[in-house]
């Protein structure tokens, strides 16, 4: 899969007799990747590198001012015939190394040439510091002199008494925390509230900058130079960030890898020291700033800079492992060849892949960063937008120019002047404008399916709770749970004799009073009104306390599914009065009660729906069937259980300010389903119903989708 060598070139004579050399100021070191040797050109006062083949540096080290590119290129051919780079492979080397600065000429010119091309640069280098203006980097010092004096300390640290060191605080820290997790696991609830976020973003310019030491101590420990520290602006907050590309010119790729993972090393040194630090103290700033060092510490480690596929700590280490220098390029020239070769049919192309194993993961790593960068960048802008609005819309602007409209104007030039498609190049447009009506025909004319979901409980169409209308113990479970009851029948019975005790009081002192009545006849009749009130209101009494004792004897109201799962629970239990005690459920039908959000009632109640389908937690397998569809047209705020919220393990958002965690945090609306289906139907399931829609093309949905969030969030 190496490319095919042009050893003559059509425009050679144009250069074949200018005479130059390297910089007397590059440095030349050599590396090894994948068991080949290569060399890096290194120029210590424009900071640029770059890496040469064997082939490609034993014609660059021939070069001299007092001979002619024609004269060394016939060397260089005269010494390796096989391997020489031919014409074609000459101009692109010595223009590459042109635009980096690496080469001098003998024209008197040279000088002003020099300044073009680094003002060129700088300009290149502004244009892509606007066109990524969620990163921007603002140099401030140079460090080297400061790092030099510190290098005892870095010999100390990066070695191996620094590593045992490092392990032992890892390990404790790590024993600390599971002692501890309960608490560290509470306190995480509360760390985005608004009073913590000063004290976690204060813990995040410290560990940042610590991070960004980390790295320039492996750098200056292993021979580079450290020049620039400043302040990177991530999302227009300010932190702080070091040029570590000295590290590329390091001969070993482990101390490359070092470097890059210095960073990630010192931040979670860090973390364990706010462990101890935040398991030593007691509620305070120094206990939460421990806290929040920790959080920002370890989250951000795993979340952002181990990840390969931004251009942070771990895509330069993967690039190391891989012996893949300039990852992120080779992966985008590798796709373009592929393009080229076989969407184009550029015969001339060829892969710079020396297996079919690293082509693949060229192409998986491109495809994957892209689409990782875009999801990453996207919910950027609406974290951004939801603070700052303005500054949201002109981020959207900026991205919206960086990501559409300027590659289209590149891939325009490209069609129309590259000199690789002069002779495709009519197939290379064909393909594109074909490429682009099959997306528009894919998006915007052909009909996809559409559909929203909802969460749910199901529910008997006729249940009751059972409980107890008087207190006791339960002293006789009369039809065990999971029975069929019929209406009236006893289901348990409870007993109480303290309410026996009072009925047996009661009776006592109503027949005293009944002996009084007696004696009032006999001597005294005046006295008998004052008798008789007193009767009636032991009779009524006693009345009640009769009443209570039924009671003891819990009946059905209804027929159904008697249904009391953790009923031998309350045996030998003192069960307070209306003690939920089970459930009486009329299992001929079941109710689906669905919770739909704002952003899709506007479909459920414009008759839009074709079919509905329910799946409950446990049967995602099984579809229940729908009989009928009721929707209620109001706005509800309470759900119709616990178990949809937040609160119980649900997907819909509540109100924090409500303790009983069934107020939704939005107003919803509810639409019940009356279903049926040879699965088990429990009454209180959560489960999920998909509204299957008219079909639409994919760009409708998606415009609506996104209309609604912008609605949603920020009212437009």
């Amino acid at each position: 899969m190496v490319e095919e060598r042009k050893v003559f070139h059509e425009s050679w004579y144009r250069i074949s007799g200018q005479r130059l050399a390297l910089r007397s100021s590059v440095k030349v070191r050599r590396q090894m990747y994948r068991g080949s040797r290569w060399y890096v050109l290194h120029d210590p006062f424009n900071a640029q590198f770059y890496r040469l083949t064997p082939q490609a540096y034993s014609f660059v080290a021939r070069l001299r001012l007092d001979r002619t590119l024609e004269e060394a290129w016939q060397e260089s051919i005269a010494q390796d015939p096989d391997n020489a780079p031919g014409q074609e492979e000459v101009i692109h080397l010595l223009a590459q190394l042109y635009h980096a600065n690496l080469l001098h000429y003998e024209l008197p010119a040279d000088s002003q040439k020099l300044f073009e091309r680094y003002r060129e640069r700088k300009q290149r280098t502004r244009q892509a510091g606007l066109m990524n203006i969620m990163f921007i980097r603002l140099p401030l010092f140079d460090p080297d002199g400061l790092l030099k004096r510190l290098l005892p300390v870095a010999r100390l640290l990066i070695s191996p008494l620094g590593a045992g060191l490092w392990l032992l605080v890892i390990g404790g820290a790590i024993k600390v925390a599971i002692d501890h997790f309960p608490a560290l696991r509470v306190q995480s609830q509360g760390i985005l509230a608004l009073p913590n976020l000063p004290l976690m973003y204060l813990s995040l310019i410290l560990v940042k900058a610590l991070h960004e030491l980390g790295h320039a101590f492996a750098v200056r420990r292993f021979g580079g130079e450290v020049h620039t520290l400043g302040v990177m602006f991530l999302i227009f907050s300010p932190l702080p960030y070091m040029d570590a590309t000295a590290a590329w010119a390091f001969p070993s790729k482990w101390r490359r890898v070092l470097v890059g993972a210095a960073g990630m090393i010192t931040e979670l040194f860090l973390a364990a020291i706010a462990v101890f630090l935040w398991a030593g103290t007691g509620p305070g700033i120094l206990h939460s700033l421990a806290y929040n060092m920790i959080f920002v510490a370890s989250v951000s480690t795993i979340l952002f800079n181990i990840n390969p596929l931004l251009r942070f700590d771990g895509y330069y280490i993967l690039s190391d492992l891989l012996d893949i220098p300039n990852l992120h390029a080779q992966a985008s020239q590798h796709l373009r060849h592929l393009v080229e070769r076989f969407a184009f049919g550029v015969r001339e192309s060829r892969s710079q892949t020396g297996s079919l194993a690293e082509a693949f993961w060229l192409s998986f790593f491109g495809v994957a960063s892209g689409l990782y960068k875009l999801v990453v960048f996207s919910t950027i802008l609406l974290i951004v937008a939801d603070r700052f609005l303005l500054a949201g819309v002109v981020m959207a602007a900026v991205c919206a120019v960086a990501w559409v409209l300027a590659p289209l104007v590149r891939l325009v030039r490209y069609l129309a002047s590259n000199p690789r498609l002069e002779r495709v190049r009519l197939r290379a447009a064909a393909v594109c404008l074909s490429l682009a009506a099959m997306a528009f025909c894919l998006l915007y004319l052909i009909p996809f399916p559409s559909g929203f979901k909802a969460p749910g409980i199901l529910e008997a169409a006729e249940h009751i709770v059972v409980s107890n209308g008087v207190p006791g113990f339960i002293d006789a479970i009369l039809v065990p749970p999971g029975s069929r009851v019929a209406e009236g029948e006893v289901l348990l019975r409870l007993r109480n004799e303290e309410l026996d005790y009072r009925i047996q009081e009661v009776q006592a002192s109503l027949r005293e009073v009944q002996a009084m009545r007696q004696k009032a006849l006999l001597s005294s009749r005046a006295d008998l009104r004052s008798i008789d009130s007193l009767e009636a209101t032991f009779l009524k009494q006693l009345g009640r306390l009769h009443q209570d004792e039924q009671k003891l004897l819990l009946r059905s109201e209804i027929a159904g599914l008697w249904s009391a799962p953790h009923l031998q629970d309350f045996r030998g239990m003192w069960i307070r009065r209306g003690t939920p005690l089970g459930q009486l459920l009329d299992d001929r039908a079941f109710v689906f009660t669905s919770v739909v959000s704002q952003q899709d009632v506007s479909r459920v109640f414009s008759d839009a729906i074709r079919s509905s389908q329910v799946r409950l937690a446990g049967q995602a397998e099984v579809n229940l069937e729908v009989r009928s569809m009721t929707q209620i047209p109001a706005e509800l705020t309470r759900l119709p259980s616990v178990a949809l919220g937040f609160a119980g393990g649900g997907q819909v958002a509540v109100d924090v300010r409500e303790a009983s965690g069934a107020i939704a945090a939005e107003p919803f609306y509810e639409v019940r389903l009356e279903v049926a289906g040879k699965a088990a139907l429990y009454h209180g399931r959560s489960g999920r119903v998909r509204f299957r829609l008219a079909p639409e093309p994919l760009l409708q949905q998606g415009y609506r989708r996104l209309r609604q969030l912008l609605q949603r969030r920020y009212q437009l």
